[in-house]
């Protein structure tokens, strides 16, 4: 099977070179550097020790992919950030699963096993509730939706529509990958403490990670997001309805509050139905897509 190694950077000269040359004794020969403009010597170093360098168009970690999955044509695409914080010689945990036909799409945990320092409070902060968000979202039990190590097949990167452009790009990855009906599965892996400094702006980033996540959930789960819309409107509906019900037995009328009532459970039911609606176009999509 032919194996890329796909290198998204910028001004990762102080532990590219490390990167790559841990994937050259693991025996990978088709090593890419895409990098995003870098004003010292990262492409340098990387057309030193061995790796195709291409300077992407335009700017963001999330272009730099879409530019380089347009370009890979290979079985499987291990994925991974040039900044040192991962291991090349844990790439094969992150291939077997692949070659073994028990996921199209695996994901490194880096909570599994991360050095101290890896993470900043406010970094770890961060990651845990848009872990959680998404697997509330899409009903799926993914500890760490935003690592940058991970490994894909090759037909799966063929058939993905990405829009990111900057770090979100990670959830966007793993929601295609489940819309698209294809399997994903995590693996322990360890994250140490970058080398250099990091790009990450992390409420700004965060912001645009979670709001990737919501625009996802619309986009590919209708049911959950509306059915979630419409639980809250008929529980409200519910609970004034309870107040009305209650004080009507003692003599005393809301008939505002029963309209209002009413409203609430009728939205609630509506938007319930525009859910189902929007699941049944979600699944006949998916059944085209499977049969072209």
């Amino acid at each position: 099977m032919k194996i890329t190694v796909l290198i998204p950077t910028l001004n990762e000269e102080n532990a590219i070179g490390e990167v790559i040359e841990g994937f050259i004794r693991e025996g990978y020969e088709d090593i890419i550097v895409i990098d995003g403009h870098s004003t010292d010597r990262t492409r340098d170093i990387a057309r030193e020790k061995g790796a195709k360098v291409v300077v992407q168009r335009g700017r963001g970690k999330g272009n730099a992919i879409k530019q380089a999955f347009s370009m890979v044509d290979c079985d499987i695409l291990l994925l991974i950030d040039g900044d040192g914080t991962y291991l090349p010689g844990e790439s094969r945990n992150l291939i077997e699963p692949i070659m073994n036909n028990e996921a199209d799409h695996v994901i490194g945990n880096r909570f599994a096993r991360y050095e101290k320092g890896a993470f900043s409070r406010l970094n770890l902060l961060g990651n845990r509730i848009l872990n959680l968000a998404f697997r509330l979202s899409f009903g799926e039990n993914l500890r760490d939706i935003l690592s940058g190590y991970r490994a894909l097949k090759g037909d799966l990167i063929k058939n993905m529509n990405l829009t990111s452009t900057g770090f979100e790009i990670e959830a966007e990855l793993t929601a295609e990958t489940l819309r698209k009906g294809y399997t994903i599965k995590e693996v322990p892996i360890t994250y140490r403490a970058r080398k250099g400094k990091t790009k990450l702006r992390p409420l700004r980033d965060g912001i645009r990670i979670g709001l990737t996540i919501y625009d996802l959930l619309k986009m590919h789960k209708p049911m959950r997001y509306f059915g979630m819309i419409g639980g809250v409107m008929i529980v409200l509906g519910l609970i004034s309805g309870i107040y009305v019900v209650v004080d009507w037995f003692r003599g005393i009328n809301h008939y505002l509050m029963a309209i209002l009532t009413a409203l609430f459970i009728m939205s609630g039911l509506q938007f319930v139905m525009f859910g189902v609606l929007g699941d049944l176009v979600v699944s006949l999509h998916r059944e085209l897509v499977r049969r072209k």
